[in-house]
């Protein structure tokens, strides 16, 4: 069995989780001679550094958290919001259907409070980079603050203007709306997007959902695909397991579809099941 000595340990500058026996979580960047106050006591980040992952760690009251590294998923719940972000669940599905990867340049329009930003920031790795077009300005410091809390803000450049007047960037691999009204600039995604490439939106309503699907016609988009993505928790106790009273159900319809060159529309190039 390994030994606590030859494990990996916490460095300065470090992202950890720390979680406490009633699974409060406090997320934060290890530096020294700093400290954390929580309503279970203070913990000094000297002690933090150098300690092994998993290890218990007590407050000067001597309560305790566990030291763990975040993973995405802990980040994006921990994102500071002024709007409504995207939920993990989401989140997880748009990178797959994207195929967000290491080198890739992907275009987003709506960077709200940067979940989505984040997680796209996260895959694309330092040779990639993410555009980021937003009109509210307000939201869109919010989001460069989030990003440079994880260290990933050289990854996103955030443009400050409307979409209606076109994004900067051709070729691009793949292309994200997060807009009200994403029906109203396939034009510009058009443009944007490279053929092949993969192009996604989120909107609350279905009604909003057949707009969009409308303009697909239009501007030679295929494999078109629309689907809610819902989770249920179960309560994790063997005696006991059976579903949480509360799930996260509706949270906002995805549609996806690949823009591509042919005199022929294929109308059956979707994924309905008909």
């Amino acid at each position: 069995m390994q030994s606590f000595d030859s494990l990996p340990t916490t460095q300065a500058g470090d992202l950890v989780l720390l979680v406490s026996p009633t699974n409060k979580k406090i997320i934060t960047r290890l530096n020294t001679g700093e400290q954390i106050h929580t309503h279970r006591g203070i913990l000094y980040h000297d002690q933090l550094i150098g300690v092994a992952w998993g290890s218990e760690i007590a407050t000067h009251t001597g309560s305790t958290y566990i030291l763990l590294k975040p993973s995405l998923h802990d980040l994006l719940l921990e994102t500071k919001r002024s709007t409504q972000i995207m939920y993990p669940k989401d989140i997880g599905y748009v990178l797959l259907k994207l195929g967000i990867g290491e080198g890739q340049i992907v275009i987003e329009a709506g960077s709200g409070s940067g979940a989505l930003t984040t997680a796209f920031a996260w895959y694309i790795g330092n040779s990639g980079k993410i555009i980021s077009y937003d009109v509210n300005e307000n939201a869109q410091n919010l989001a460069r603050k989030n990003l440079a809390r994880l260290g990933l803000e050289d990854r996103v450049i955030f443009k400050n203007r409307d979409i209606a007047n076109g994004f900067d960037e051709t070729n691009a691999d793949a292309l994200f709306l997060d807009v009200p009204n994403p029906q109203d600039y396939m034009a510009q995604v058009s443009k944007a997007l490279k053929r092949g490439g993969n192009f996604g939106a989120i909107l609350p309503t279905t009604n909003q959902v057949s707009r969009l699907l409308n303009e697909f016609y239009r501007f030679q988009f295929g494999f078109v695909e629309v689907c809610e993505i819902l989770i249920r928790y179960y309560k994790p106790v063997a005696e006991r397991l059976r579903p949480t009273d509360r799930m996260v159900a509706h949270t906002g319809y995805l549609i996806f579809a690949r823009p591509f060159t042919t005199s022929t529309f294929p109308e059956h190039h979707s994924q309905s099941t008909e």
